[in-house]
């Protein structure tokens, strides 16, 4: 008799809820927001994240939250996204914060900092470390929420009309590269320049750069760098695993319906995944595709890694002693970045060493 009736009572309780779920829809606003990507449309890979996590948006919402891209520079110029967001002249933005590290160097540790994480390690201090946390702080001074957005891998050391064979010939090198990455460069003697990736390839085939770098093969390969420049170097040690951002305005995010903010950090996080994967799948065909149209894959020799190593330490010690915000992140981050490498010194690379250096038959 208590099983009838409880089960009565369970069927009359789906009833109501059935009926109340299509109310509590109609009863979300429908929004029509716009996001401003820093990258342009062809990469499918790195502008395709923001379109990846609009259609999500839209299907997790039901086409009541609907979120069109934009690809750069059709709203505002790659590196003035943040801005962008922050002024409200979007709502929301898709970006590499490093892109605004001459605003504070500070916004490097949100995307990529040289010879630093890699991609998993970055995913994993800023989940399961104090890396969102401190960088919500730090954004939150700037009217912006950040969400994760994306990962390249290990980078690409670019593309150099001549070989780099010493730290020597690093000196007058104009050389398209961002953030962090730049300021290491300099104290080697290097010209950086910060040129948007739709502008690389003309900036290169005209001399007004002697090199570049954007990410890796595939995106490289589309760009067509190595038509323009013969010598392929890596690693690219400034990013061992640059992250992407998605930028919301903190007005407008305080705005959203909880089920909207879910389903924001849930496309953010499906981006976020789908973009390493991506680059993963598609970097071998493209990076043998390269060497077979002639392209010279070189390593960047040890005395120069050694150099730029050495001028990256004097640089973050330089940061951190007159930014306070800066050394309060670096302080955390450079205790999770040695305590990973020494795990990932254990496992993962013992493995790497001698596994990819074989193939099964």
């Amino acid at each position: 008799m208590e099983r009838r009736s409880f089960l009565k009572k369970a069927a009359v309780g789906g009833a109501a809820g059935a009926i109340a779920a299509p109310s509590l829809a109609a009863d979300l606003p429908t929004l029509n927001w716009r996001l401003a990507s820093s990258f342009p449309k062809n990469l499918d890979t790195i502008y395709g994240a923001a379109e990846t996590f609009c259609n999500r948006i839209k299907e997790l919402t039901d086409g009541k939250f609907n979120i069109r891209p934009y690809a750069a520079p059709e709203i505002v110029p790659f590196n003035a996204v943040l801005d962008a967001v922050k002024d409200g002249t979007v709502e929301i933005g898709h970006t590499a914060s490093y892109y605004y590290y001459g605003k504070d160097a500070t916004f490097a540790f949100d995307c990529a900092v040289p010879f630093g994480l890699t991609s998993r390690q970055q995913t994993a201090w800023m989940m399961h470390g104090n890396g969102m946390k401190l960088m919500r702080e730090f954004f939150a001074e700037h009217n912006v929420v950040n969400f994760l957005g994306g990962n390249t891998g290990t980078q690409m050391g670019g593309w150099f009309r001549k070989e780099i064979k010493s730290p020597e010939d690093l000196k007058g090198l104009k050389f398209r590269v961002g953030g962090f990455a730049g300021k290491v460069l300099a104290k080697l003697g290097t010209i950086p320049v910060q040129v948007a990736g739709g502008e690389i390839y003309t900036s290169l085939e005209k001399g007004a750069i002697d090199a570049a770098e954007w990410v890796g093969p595939y995106d490289d390969e589309k760009l067509g760098f190595n038509k323009v420049a013969k010598f392929y170097h890596y690693p690219g040690w400034w990013e061992g695993g640059a992250q992407l951002s998605f930028y919301v305005g903190k007005k407008e995010w305080d705005k959203l319906p909880k089920l909207y903010q879910a389903a924001i950090e849930t496309a953010s996080l499906e981006a976020h995944v789908n973009m390493q994967a991506k680059y993963d799948a598609r970097n071998p065909s493209a990076l043998a595709r390269l060497i077979q149209d002639k392209t010279i894959l070189k390593p960047f020799p040890q005395s120069v890694m050694e150099a730029c190593f050495n001028a990256a330490q004097e640089t973050f010690t330089e940061e951190a002693a007159k930014n306070p915000k800066f050394n309060k992140v670096y302080m955390d981050w450079v205790a999770f970045r040695n305590n990973q490498a020494q795990w990932f010194n254990v496992a993962e690379q013992s493995f790497a060493r001698f596994n990819m250096a074989r193939k099964l038959k």
